[in-house]
């Protein structure tokens, strides 16, 4: 492990920048959850198998990285995976404490950048996590991750010195971020920003130059708003909407104020997005709790598309057939996520993409 080098400088200053998700991956990485976390109650013994479901489409393909706490969870979690039968080729195991398992947005942002000779370098940018507003205590752990990592993989680490998570932004890779008020005008965020600060921050941090904002977050949804249940790219131009036709269900009105939104923004070249519908999955619920279920929570790999599926085959057919038909170079393949979704999260929130 070599000595954590910080970066006094912003990302964009130094010509670093997020990549899109579906750009070229070295790997994934998980925090694998511990039975004595909050987010699985009472169902953590069915998270295991849904994860070697996800591991076993992610390895053919790239890298999967899993912090666990030591070498016993490591073991433990090794037999978990082989019983369910996902192989080990192409797992590595990082003895990093996690208080959940939400890598999403507890963490490493990888930004790059090109030098003169064409090289790519990758650096780390350390956001502060408080665990979505203060709401689950202790998440001092998860706020040491990004670091963690970046002393393990030897790279260096911005600090913003801001709360953000990874879950409430979306880039298209041209420049532009995606975002809801919901989330980032919270004041359990950083109460002491003005949106003007936070804009400049997102893109001094994330080297993009253009921000676009959304409304209120799904039903279900503890995040405050995060835009990876509600809208995504999948190219550049394209924005794919979830949208909900039963106007009796709670995601109605805000689906269809969001997509009246969306159809008036711009991107970073003053140009309108083109927007794909795909329908919502319907109710889920469990112990009479809604929760937060999306196709829109989908996850890209190289050649492939991971999409989370509820059991309602209607919806998840016709997704999962829109999504491949605007994604024709990759495999577009659904996973089911009703035992995750328990957490109140899915695929996307789960794991971090690190470019190649």
């Amino acid at each position: 492990m070599v000595k954590l080098k910080t970066l006094s400088q912003t990302p964009a200053s130094l010509g670093y920048t997020f990549p899109p998700e579906w750009s070229p991956h070295r790997a994934t990485w998980f925090s694998w959850p511990r039975p004595e976390g909050i987010s699985f109650p009472d169902r953590y013994h069915t998270v295991p198998e849904n994860l070697a479901r996800i591991f076993k489409e992610i390895a053919p393909r790239e890298r999967v990285e899993i912090n666990v706490p030591n070498g016993n969870y490591e073991r433990i979690v090794r037999a978990q995976l082989t019983g369910h039968g996902c192989p080990l080729e192409n797992i590595f195991f990082h003895h990093i404490k996690t208080n959940e398992s939400w890598c999403r947005d507890h963490g490493p942002a990888f930004v790059q950048r090109r030098t003169q000779s064409g090289r790519k370098e990758t650096a780390i940018v350390d956001w502060g996590f408080n665990a979505w507003g203060g709401k689950y205590p202790p998440f001092d752990d998860d706020d040491r991750v990004p670091t963690e990592i970046a002393k393990e993989l030897g790279l260096p680490v911005f600090y913003p010195g801001i709360i953000m998570e990874g879950g409430s932004v979306e880039f298209n890779g041209l420049g532009t971020i995606l975002t809801t008020t919901q989330c980032l005008l919270h004041k359990n965020r950083n109460p002491r920003l003005s949106k003007v600060q936070i804009e400049q921050t997102l893109k001094d941090y994330y080297g993009q130059s253009h921000v676009c904002w959304l409304g209120d977050g799904i039903a279900g949804d503890d995040t405050d708003g995060h835009i990876d249940d509600l809208a995504r790219f999948i190219n550049p131009a394209t924005i794919v909407m979830g949208v909900e036709e039963d106007p009796k269900d709670e995601n109605f009105a805000v689906l269809r104020d969001n997509l009246s939104r969306v159809k008036k923004l711009k991107d970073q070249g003053g140009r309108p997005f083109d927007i794909v519908e795909i329908p919502m999955p319907g109710v889920i619920e469990f112990d009479g709790q809604r929760l937060p279920a999306t196709y829109v929570n989908f996850y890209f790999i190289n050649g492939a598309l991971l999409v989370p599926t509820f059991r309602n085959k209607k919806n998840d057919r016709k997704a999962l057939q829109i999504l491949q038909s605007h994604l024709p170079k990759h495999k577009v393949i659904g996973i089911d996520c009703v035992e995750l979704i328990w957490g109140l999260g899915a695929i996307h929130c789960l794991s971090q993409q690190q470019p190649r």
